[in-house]
């Protein structure tokens, strides 16, 4: 994705276009990704620090706000943002870190337990945990 492409797609969402956000929708943006906060500042920065931890978290928190990303909770202490806001179903490698997309179809889920009073479903994320198997 071109900086124009990406500087459109964020005032299309009601985002400012500064050039850190920018780069990072850029980034984000030029393919459908499963990426942590580390793996954005890693690549957006190339190596030498040019763009804050605070503001690669900030700005993937109002990507998340604004709808341009999904944020992909594995564990407690990973996060994952996804490019692909379309409704799917995710692997989680637990061996090598990385999350991959069900395909699209495989997974259906039904009879939901009835919901709170005064409550509607936001959306039903299934993540399913594999590892290497043991020989």
């Amino acid at each position: 994705m071109d900086r124009q492409a990406a500087t459109i797609k964020l005032r299309e969402h009601g985002i400012t276009p500064t050039q850190q956000r920018v780069e990072i929708a850029q980034y984000l943006f030029s393919q459908p990704r499963h990426v942590s906060a580390e793996q954005v500042m890693e690549l957006v920065n190339g190596g030498r620090p040019r763009v804050s931890k605070a503001t690669i978290y900030n700005t993937l928190n109002l990507f998340s706000r604004k709808g341009l990303v999904r944020q992909i909770i594995v564990d407690p202490t990973k996060m994952f943002y996804d490019s692909n806001v379309g409704k799917h179903h995710h692997f989680y490698n637990i061996d090598t870190g990385e999350l991959t997309d069900v395909p699209p179809g495989s997974i259906q889920v039904d009879d939901l337990p009835e919901l709170p009073a005064g409550t509607v479903a936001a959306g039903i994320d299934v993540i399913i945990r594999v590892r290497a198997e043991q020989t």
